[in-house]
């Protein structure tokens, strides 16, 4: 073997074992076995770009592979598109003689195979250069040091895609200081700069999103939803977020918060379906997952019958594509997604349907999009034909012969790159003022210094947005709000309903749902109380609560409590507030007033009647026998106990309830008064006639009436004490008419006079009744032809019975809410049936003999008081035997005719 060959062969051992060295530190770094690469070979397949600064890029150009395989299908928009974006950016910056003059950037592009761990392998060879190697004790066999080429040095990555792979990508770039600027990945975390200092992104965090579906929700008037998110740190973090949001802005409800798995397993939607439909109320549902699980949740719930029940509002993995939500537009009709705000570029869309097999061989995987995009298959060495599949032509033209439709985040990776140059740029003009190309300040670049450029970029970007980044490095929010519109529309679809900048602009006019009905569904845990009614909350769910009713007096006081009325007040009918108690009085048209007042105008007018009768005839021997004096009193009272009947009714006021009080017992008062004078006298008249011939003292016209009016006095008394003790005045009762029902309750005007004050009022003359009912016992022997002992003794004893049933009806009804009106008309009726009585008995057979029979109105022999005493005697005697005989106490006389 020559030198030369064995220089060479050592060199191509070092290389080797350098590479070998190199795996095994990345193994140690990430603990991921470098016998994965297998499968693609020791060297990543990749797009190397030539330059003078190199940039990273990292595209997910394959979907997952199945197990044991690392890729998958070719990803036309999200892997090619997007790749396909940044060369596209490449070409124009390196033609533009304004941007990063003289200096050609390059590029390194990896397939992530939408694996992190792939993600991670793949990004060995961004890394490469910077570990530092010792060759010392190498040396060639001639002794030479060996001749060891320069690594490729990556300045910046472009990337990634899923935020999973670039959480993965960005914890080993830091530690090599390169920055790293993302395209998609949106997941909260990423905004952490102490963990994730080199990690930028021109596309705003799901924390804005999150916010903007928060927003979303609660102008909508939603306040109860549940939340659907794909396992993974893409769906996990944006619910988090949401939750987060959520719980600080307040008024909003989780009813379900549903992690889809991974690897869901058979019926995993069904359970998941079914969970939501635990909680039916919360018809939002806030989905972050992949399109994937989209598509599977709107599947299970057609199945399910459930079509226009589940409200979606869908994140930027839903955003605006039809592949979720193909064959299942009815069920994802009404459905709110968000997409960051975005532009399509027409300078992209020529460049790219320009690309053919011929102009494009430096894209390594667009062979494989072409087989993909028309259908067909090219003969490739090593790659069987695959039989019943057309052979590719090579004519074929994007967008002519294929359906094209420009990605969605084109934007956001053209914006990455020149956000990159810009940077770039900056640091040239800083570092190499007037030096044409690379000065030696730049070579390398500093990570840490290039990433306070990147941090202080602000440009206009393809779209026409500016281009900036906070000191996390998270792009501003903007975003587009679209709601799938299927029915009553001429062209179906996505529309454009709103814009989301740091602020919600909802054009809820636009919005359409399920069946093209323009009012917004409602998704709350418990819908509003009606009027009057509280709210109780249910313990730990704060936008869930049952409704009570305020009831009885009480009236909303808040939306979570009641309280009590005023005294004086009842309810409005809706409880929202309080409305005065209506006042009420015994009207005159008032059945309960007619009736006494009736029987009190025929009282009085017979009453009248007899006065003028008596006054008439005052001189004639019956007038003269009855007492005339006594009887004109008497007569007085009994007018005065019908005439109390119309102070009972009127009106109450302060004058109205002093006559009341003054008349209310004093009419009685006078009429037992002058009643228990007369059978007292007669009473004692007899009694003294059974000791002696004398008569007994005060037995006198002028005695009789002095007895009756100290009698009177003692209630006149009473009476003005009460006068000076307690005024007269009104009173509104409103406890006597509340029923449970307030829409009843009235307050009645009335007297200060309570039922206590009432009976004793009337308790003095209900003395003198008793009294004199008394003495109408005792005297009741005494011939009717010499007294009226026996009339007054019917009289006390009607009398008697009507107010022992008077006493059991006023008391009775004492919780009556009719309280007043019946009591007051018993009251009336028994004080008028009680004249009536006395005016009946003493005095009615007195005018029918004056009027009708005047021939017995003449006056009889007049008799000594002794003649009087000795017949009355001889009566007393007789009627005593009379009772022997009927008690069986009769003797046999002797018969003396013998």
């Amino acid at each position: 073997m020559t030198s030369d060959a064995r220089s060479s062969h050592q060199c191509c051992w070092l290389s080797t074992r350098s590479q070998a060295w190199l795996q095994l530190m990345w193994a140690l770094l990430v603990g991921i076995s470098p016998g994965s690469w297998a499968q693609q070979g020791t060297q990543p397949q990749s797009i190397k770009i030539e330059g003078d600064i190199t940039l990273g890029g990292l595209f997910p150009v394959h979907s997952r592979g199945p197990a044991g395989v690392p890729c998958g299908e070719v990803k036309r928009e999200k892997g090619i598109h997007r790749l396909e974006a940044m060369l596209y950016a490449l070409d124009q910056i390196n033609s533009d003689p304004d941007l990063l003059p003289n200096i050609t950037l390059g590029a390194r592009i990896l397939d992530t195979c939408s694996r992190d761990t792939y993600a991670l392998e793949q990004s060995l060879t961004f890394v490469q250069a910077l570990i530092q190697k010792d060759n010392s004790d190498v040396r060639c066999s001639n002794g030479e040091p060996p001749i060891i080429p320069k690594p490729e040095r990556v300045v910046g990555v472009i990337g990634a895609s899923g935020s999973s792979v670039s959480i993965m990508v960005a914890n080993v770039l830091r530690l090599f200081a390169i920055p790293q600027i993302s395209y998609a990945s949106t997941a909260p975390e990423l905004s952490d700069n102490s963990r994730y200092e080199f990690f930028s992104r021109v596309v705003p965090p799901d924390s804005y999103q999150a916010q903007a579906m928060v927003d979303i929700v609660k102008a909508m008037g939603w306040n109860y939803v549940s939340t659907l998110a794909s396992e993974g740190n893409y769906g996990e973090s944006g619910v988090d977020a949401f939750l987060q949001i959520s719980r600080e802005a307040g008024g909003l409800c989780i009813a379900q918060s549903i992690k889809i798995p991974r690897e869901p397993r058979p019926g995993e939607f069904e359970k998941i379906i079914k969970r939501l439909m635990e909680t039916s109320n919360a018809r939002g549902v806030i989905i972050f997952a992949n399109e994937d699980d989209i598509r599977r949740v709107l599947q299970t719930a057609k199945k399910a019958n459930l079509t226009g029940h589940f409200l979606f509002v869908g994140s930027d993995s839903w955003g605006a594509k039809n592949s979720p939500i193909q064959d299942q537009e009815d069920v994802a009709e009404g459905a709110v997604t968000i997409l960051p705000k975005r532009a399509s570029i027409d300078g992209f869309d020529q460049y790219f349907q320009t690309r053919s097999l011929e102009n494009n061989r430096r894209n390594i995987w667009f062979a494989e999009f072409w087989e993909d995009d028309f259908k067909c298959k090219l003969t490739r060495p090593g790659i069987k034909y695959e039989l019943g599949r057309r052979k590719c032509t090579g004519e074929e033209r994007i967008s002519r012969d294929s359906q094209y439709e420009q990605e969605g985040k084109v934007q956001f990776v053209i914006d990455a790159v020149y956000a990159m140059a810009h940077a770039l740029h900056s640091m040239h003009l800083d570092l190499c003022p007037g030096s044409m190309g690379v000065c030696d300040k730049m070579d390398p670049v500093e990570g840490r210094m290039l990433l306070q450029y990147i941090r202080s970029v602000n440009f206009n970007g393809s779209a026409g947005t500016g281009v900036m980044f906070n000191e996390n490095g998270d792009a501003p929010g903007r975003y587009d709000i679209f709601q799938y519109q299927l029915s009553n529309v001429s062209n179906p679809g996505y529309k454009v309903i709103g814009q989301w900048t740091n602020h919600l602009r909802l054009n809820s006019e636009e919005m359409q749902w399920s069946g093209g009905d323009r009012k917004i569904p409602e998704s709350v845990c418990s819908f509003p109380c009606e009027s009057g009614e509280r709210k109780k909350m249910v313990k730990g769910v704060p936008c869930c609560w049952h409704c009570e009713l305020c009831d009885g007096y009480q009236y909303l006081l808040d939306e979570f409590s009641c309280d009590m009325c005023p005294f004086d007040m009842r309810p409005l009918k809706n409880r929202t507030g309080c409305r005065p108690t209506p006042i009420i009085k015994l009207e005159w048209s008032s059945p309960w007033a007619i009736i006494p007042v009736f029987l009190a105008i025929l009282g009085i007018l017979a009453t009248t009647g007899v006065i003028a009768t008596f006054i008439r005839f005052n001189d004639t021997p019956i007038v003269r026998a009855s007492g005339r004096e006594l009887s004109y009193v008497l007569l007085t009272g009994i007018f005065l106990i019908y005439f109390i009947t119309f102070l009972m009714i009127a009106e109450p006021s302060v004058a109205v309830c002093a006559f009341r009080r003054l008349l209310l017992g004093l009419g009685m008062c006078i009429s037992y008064s002058a009643m228990l004078t007369k059978t007292n006298r007669i009473y004692r008249i007899f009694e003294q006639g059974k000791k002696s011939v004398t008569p007994p003292k005060f037995i006198s016209p002028t005695s009789q009436l002095i007895i009756t009016f100290i009698l009177i006095s003692v209630q006149l008394l009473g009476v003005f004490i009460w006068f000076g003790v307690m005024p007269p005045h009104t009173i509104i009762d409103y406890e006597e008419q509340k029923p449970p029902n307030p829409e009843f309750a009235r307050g009645v005007l009335k007297c200060d006079m309570s039922d206590l004050s009432l009976i004793l009022c009337l308790s003095y003359s209900i003395v003198l009744m008793i009294t004199c009912t008394v003495y109408a016992i005792k005297s009741r022997g005494v011939p009717e032809t010499f007294n009226e002992a026996k009339p007054i003794g019917f009289t006390m004893y009607t009398t008697c019975i009507i107010w022992l049933a008077f006493v059991p009806i006023f008391f009775g009804t004492a919780q009556s809410t009719e309280k007043m009106f019946i009591q007051t008309t018993t009251l009336t009726v028994s004080m008028s049936l009680s004249a009536t009585v006395s005016l009946g008995m003493l005095y009615i057979p007195k005018v029918y003999v004056i009027i009708f029979h005047p021939e017995q109105n003449v006056q009889k022999r007049k008799r000594s008081f002794k003649a009087v005493v000795q017949a009355a005697t001889v009566s007393r005697t007789l009627s005593q035997k009379s009772n022997d005989k009927q008690n069986g106490e009769s003797k046999i006389e002797p018969d003396r005719s013998q």
